[in-house]
């Protein structure tokens, strides 16, 4: 991310000086352009930050609510089934298997405070069954597969802030990226197993890397020794609904969207009604992180808001981006969406401190198709580069092989299919 803050800000201010020299005298000199800029985009940070503090308490309220309930605990029981089968490496009854089911149920809820514990913890298990220390597995590289281009059912983080700015239908990019994350999902695994079998690992790959000692005993130890699973029926029973969703959130999407937060608000309440936990408090004590989050995340967004919007002002954007976006036009993907597009597998704040900017702008607004369109691609993705570098360096993985070509193809298809699915029902 410094590579990036400190490229934005030098690239914004040698293209506003060059222009500044060029000047001809009309309209506003791009330098004092810049700093107006700069100045208006700290305060917007700030700004947006109070902003999302109501929305976001309610949602992590609910999400409280349903972890006090063990949702967490139910959806890793249902998903082992299925990730037995996709692992047929990892022994059933084996950490690493709970590690990463609980990994994948915490990114289904939108829990992502929950999931990066989970896994990290699963790749260190999965290094213990690694025979070449310093080399991916092709199971480190299918969970990473899996984790980028995570289905998710919540993108609560982006429905606060489309709430934030303004928005009449905060929630109406939850169709749009349920469709998007699971077929990105889907084209993920198929590239891993289809890559796995084209670039196998070589014989005597071990490049002397130590062997990673196993991590001590946690706070979550006992959840991941459950292997107790739901029957087979059922997880299949989830998988063909989870399919059935993709083509139903084309179809009624649109008209599903006015009934997502009061269906999703009540569905959590009457689970944790069901499940004894005091409703109340557990959503009292969820809503509590509102404010510490907000507040924690002013810094970060002042930061790339102002160098966004020194590259955006300064004219550097429209020299870099609208050349290719002229091109991706064609096919449903402006400029702007074509730079948050490749923004978001670079760094995760980054792409939400540009989302926050582009929701902001009067003439976008999030209730545009790009509106709609830049949020389904920031709630349908996952930081590639990110997530390769804290789960692989966390057991010394250098030989990443075909993680990299994985993670970027589910990004694209993540993309893709976020074109599809907002131009199906944005604009059309």
């Amino acid at each position: 991310m410094n590579i990036i803050f400190v490229a934005l800000i030098l690239i914004a201010f040698g293209t506003a000086a060059i222009r500044q020299v060029l000047w001809n005298g009309d309209g506003k000199a791009p330098m004092e352009a810049l700093a107006s800029g700069m100045i208006s985009a700290a305060g917007d940070a700030v700004t947006l930050s109070i902003g999302l503090i109501g929305v976001m308490a309610l949602f992590l309220g609910l999400m409280k609510v349903i972890e006090a309930g063990g949702a967490l605990r139910l959806l890793s029981r249902l998903l082992r089934p299925l990730m037995v089968r996709l692992f047929p490496s990892v022994p059933a009854d084996h950490p690493a298997m709970g590690a990463m089911i609980l990994n994948l149920s915490a990114n289904l809820l939108g829990l992502g405070n929950a999931a990066t514990p989970f896994g990290i913890r699963a790749m260190q298990e999965l290094d213990t069954l690694n025979p070449r220390k310093g080399t991916a597995t092709d199971a480190m590289v299918l969970f990473l597969a899996i984790n980028t281009s995570s289905i998710t059912i919540l993108p609560t983080t982006v429905i606060a802030l489309r709430a934030a700015a303004g928005s009449a239908d905060p929630a109406g990019i939850v169709a749009t990226t349920i469709f998007a994350t699971v077929c990105a999902t889907i084209i993920a695994i198929a590239a891993s197993i289809l890559l796995a079998r084209l670039f196998p690992v070589a014989p005597g790959a071990a490049d002397g890397v130590a062997q990673v000692v196993k991590p001590a005993a946690s706070s979550f130890d006992a959840t991941l020794s459950d292997t107790r699973a739901a029957p087979v029926w059922a997880s299949i029973l989830t998988l063909a609904v989870l399919l059935a969703l993709v083509p139903a959130m084309l179809v009624f999407g649109k008209a599903m969207t006015v009934w997502i937060v009061p269906v999703v608000a009540s569905a959590f309440v009457l689970f944790g009604l069901a499940r004894g936990v005091a409703v109340y408090e557990a959503f009292v004590e969820g809503a509590k992180d509102a404010f510490d989050v907000a507040v924690r995340i002013i810094p970060y967004l002042v930061a790339i808001l102002v160098a966004i919007g020194m590259f955006r002002t300064s004219g550097a954007m429209d020299l870099f981006i609208k050349p290719l976006g002229r091109i991706t036009t064609a096919f449903g993907l402006p400029p702007e969406a074509l730079s948050m597009a490749i923004l978001r597998s670079l760094s995760g704040s980054g792409a939400y401190g540009y989302l926050a900017s582009l929701m902001q702008d009067p003439s976008i607004g999030p209730d545009s198709y790009l509106g709609y369109l830049v949020s389904t691609i920031q709630g349908s993705s996952e930081t590639t580069f990110y997530v390769l570098a804290v789960y692989f360096g966390a057991v010394g993985v250098r030989r990443m092989r075909h993680a990299l070509a994985v993670g970027l193809i589910g990004d694209a298809a993540g993309a893709i299919m976020s074109v599809i699915a907002c131009t199906v029902l944005f604009a059309l």
